[in-house]
């Protein structure tokens, strides 16, 4: 006797994510979260006591609101936006300091190519042809 084998009823749930339409329902997806502040509660989730204070006083949060205990879902909406702006300042200012300290340090082979310079105003060729070699094979 042969069996027949019948696929069982399944309850197939659409993704919230359409497949054929690329990546906008990704987009949609990440913009409606953005906007339900999802990925503010995240990170606030992650910081700690102290980095929340200095978020929420750099917000200009009052004394009594700075309470580092405080979570996302239980600010107002103007409150979760001031947090925001800060996380985007704080940032903006690390990374002018950060370019600023890149700025001030040249590049290591600077200073080969100088010598190489001097190397050939002096007329020792070998000498230049040493340090461009070193600046050519990488070491600095």
């Amino acid at each position: 006797m042969a069996a027949t084998v019948h696929p069982l009823p399944t309850s197939h749930q659409s993704s919230a994510v359409k497949a054929d339409r690329g990546d906008w329902g990704k987009l949609c997806a990440e913009l409606r979260d953005r906007q339900a502040d999802k990925d503010l509660a995240e990170l606030w989730n992650d910081l700690s006591h102290p980095e929340r204070r200095t978020l929420m006083a750099s917000a200009n949060f009052h004394h009594l609101q700075r309470d580092p205990r405080r979570a996302i879902e239980d600010m107002s909406k103007a409150d979760r936006d001031a947090i925001r702006a800060s996380i985007h300042r704080m940032s903006r200012y690390a990374s002018q300091l950060r370019d600023r300290l890149h700025g001030e340090h040249q590049h290591p082979s600077r200073e080969l190519a100088s010598h190489a310079r001097e190397a050939l105003a002096a007329g020792n060729t070998e000498a230049a042809m040493h340090w461009l070699s070193i600046i050519e094979r990488g070491i600095a």
